[in-house]
């Protein structure tokens, strides 16, 4: 599982999900609603990045 990262620092955990917004422990990041916004800033989820891609594209050991 992935997890996603707002530019404000959220970061969206698949595995966790985010049961406090309706959505599901182990939701993919693909399957969450549209809708969806940031519950830190109020983005939208077309903001939020991969981690792992972040990371690969910054050329940073994914240590954490």
């Amino acid at each position: 599982m992935d997890n996603y990262l707002c530019p404000c620092g959220y970061v969206y955990c698949e595995e966790l999900g985010s049961p406090g917004r309706g959505i599901a422990p182990g939701t993919k990041f693909s399957d969450i609603p549209s809708n969806w916004r940031c519950p830190v800033c109020g983005l939208s989820k077309d903001y939020f990045g991969s981690k792992n891609a972040i990371l690969n594209a910054l050329d940073i050991p994914k240590t954490f």
